[in-house]
């Protein structure tokens, strides 16, 4: 998301976690149709800046897509891209994009994080941990190198596993997690820490896509991210800043009954360019009661 006036209503939705038990990555890779291959160095290479494999694959613009992380359900005809959450299984023969809370805790995992990681909790000047109120989601902190690396080795091993289930791109969640942080975050903190998930992703096999917060757009490329996944650029008329950055790579979700851009207004303006989906705000599975799925 682009402004903290926006906090509330970014659109968010958790999963309950299953266990995944994926398919091979190489079955995926050859069952897909429309996608090319990535390689060389990002603007800014370094030691967290890899080269991206060969392997690599990119999703192609305006390609039928689904948001799926309320949980996985068979695509309807016409969908060749799904995303889904980390412990979810991929879709068969589908471009799947693996969601991961990388900037903040999942809802009830704040026990965990605690007992084993408490250092890498944000807290205030009186040492309360700062909470995203929206979402219940205590912020993590990426304010020094030392505590990049310490998230960078637990994320990692989720982009790993990503990876190991047969997923072909990531999207880690909440880069805006600084404009919620009352100032003990930057963008650059972030960025920093998105430039290290990116090298690890890129390590997999796996294409990265930027999750929302247009401030970052100017450096992406030196980031490394390959895609964008954006919720509700419509009504925030943000679609052409996305489109621009990534030749119109964008998976875009808009929640019906939000905001004052309709969907049909929506698909006039962006259908024939970006990859546009109506969604429930709940991103429920098919077939229960409130959900809700339409592209352009």
């Amino acid at each position: 998301m682009a402004g903290s006036a926006r906090s509330l209503s970014f659109r968010r939705r958790r999963v309950v976690a299953r266990m995944a038990t994926g398919i091979a990555h190489a079955l995926a890779v050859g069952l897909l149709a429309g996608c090319s291959a990535a390689g060389g160095e990002s603007a800014e290479a370094g030691p967290e800046q890899r080269a991206k494999p060969a392997e690599v694959l990119l999703p192609t613009a305006g390609m039928g897509f689904d948001y799926q992380i309320g949980g996985g359900y068979t695509p309807s005809d016409g969908v060749r891209a799904v995303s889904r959450d980390r412990e979810d299984e991929p879709a068969r023969g589908m471009y799947n994009v693996c969601y991961v809370n990388a900037f903040q805790t999942q809802p009830g995992a704040l026990e965990w994080w605690q007992d084993t990681h408490p250092g890498l909790l944000l807290r205030d000047d009186e040492g309360e941990l700062i909470i995203d109120e929206g979402w219940d989601e205590v912020l993590l902190d990426t304010s020094t190198a030392t505590g990049r690396t310490q998230l960078a080795e637990i994320v990692g091993e989720w982009i790993d596993g990503c990876a190991e289930s047969g997923f072909q791109a990531v999207e880690p969640d909440n880069l805006d997690s600084f404009e919620r942080s009352e100032g003990r975050l930057t963008s650059a903190h972030n960025a920093a820490f998105a430039r290290t998930l990116a090298a690890r992703a890129h390590s997999d096999g796996l294409a990265i896509g930027q999750k929302n917060t247009t401030e970052l757009l100017a450096g992406h490329a030196s980031i490394g991210f390959d895609f964008a996944v954006t919720e509700e650029c419509a009504q925030f008329d943000e679609c052409g800043a996305y489109a621009e950055a990534y030749d119109d790579r964008v998976f875009a979700i808009e929640y019906e009954g939000e905001g004052e851009v309709g969907f049909e207004e929506s698909c006039s303006a962006w259908g024939d360019r970006l990859s546009l989906v109506l969604r429930d705000l709940d991103v429920l599975p098919a077939g229960e009661r409130g959900h809700v799925f339409r592209r352009c």
